[in-house]
């Protein structure tokens, strides 16, 4: 079904891993359009509960936006396929069920703009994270000038942005970039345990808790206060809530069935 990526469930878990390994995993027209598509099949599929997304191989998690497509890009392209990449990465950002970016190696430009998008990352010791645009005489299009400075601060994120260098994974958890960093072969195993935790919380709970968070970026904190507490009442009014305060006070495991 699709070419440049794999698309692979596992209980409730989704995997989506960008699959041009020859390519380092360079994004390109055709991978944005196939994730979107997967995007599509993880909303439409109410089992899931967490989406993982990776990249093929051990040298990169996407290591950048294809440069042979990137050479032929003009200013009408250029506005074209960035907000289209704004679109899908956004999509990821927003979706109800959380997203985990294992960083298993380079993650630059359009990769880390990807990784940007999910709600948690995880790296491995041998990941390195940057927005090099500039050094091809560019500027990030894909959410980097937006999400970077949300996640490590204006300062940070704008030496970052206008040298174009890259920082190694531990510089990345010191920043707040990732949250954990893992040996290469602890990543993955890291990734689908942490997964596996987050497929046993409610569903509900979960996705109303990450709307506020994400909403704590907009606005005022008025505004934001207000919104998660409207959010709170309305997980208190699920059965989850219910099940979840009656499995505490009888002191067994709970079963949230999503309602």
């Amino acid at each position: 079904m699709y070419k440049n990526i794999l698309y692979e469930i596992e209980g409730a878990i989704a995997t989506l891993t960008i699959n041009r390994p020859d390519k380092r995993n360079a994004v390109n027209y055709d991978t944005v359009e196939e994730i979107d598509q997967a995007l599509t099949q993880v909303e439409k599929n109410p089992e899931l509960r967490v989406l993982i997304l990776t990249g093929a191989g051990d040298k990169a998690f996407v290591a950048g936006a294809d440069i042979r497509e990137l050479d032929k890009r003009d200013t009408i392209l250029g506005r074209t396929e960035t907000r289209r990449r704004q679109e899908v990465y956004t999509r990821i950002e927003q979706l109800e069920i959380p997203s985990i970016a294992a960083i298993n190696g380079w993650a630059l430009g359009t990769g880390l703009e990807l990784a940007m998008a999910c709600t948690i990352r995880l790296a491995s010791t041998k990941a390195g994270l940057g927005q090099p645009e500039v050094k091809l005489g560019i500027t990030p299009g894909a959410g980097g000038t937006q999400r970077l400075p949300r996640l490590i601060g204006m300062g940070r994120a704008m030496e970052m942005i206008l040298t174009g260098d890259p920082v190694r994974a531990e510089q990345a958890l010191a920043m707040g970039l990732v949250n954990r960093v893992l040996e290469p072969d602890k990543l993955m195993p890291e990734v689908k345990k942490l997964a596996e935790t987050l497929a046993t919380r409610p569903k509900l709970a979960i996705q109303y808790a990450k709307e506020a968070v994400l909403r704590s970026a907009e606005g005022s904190i008025a505004e934001g206060l207000a919104h998660e507490s409207y959010l709170h009442a309305l997980s208190c009014g699920t059965m989850d809530k219910k099940e979840g305060v009656a499995s505490f006070l009888e002191k067994r495991e709970a079963k949230f069935t999503g309602r």
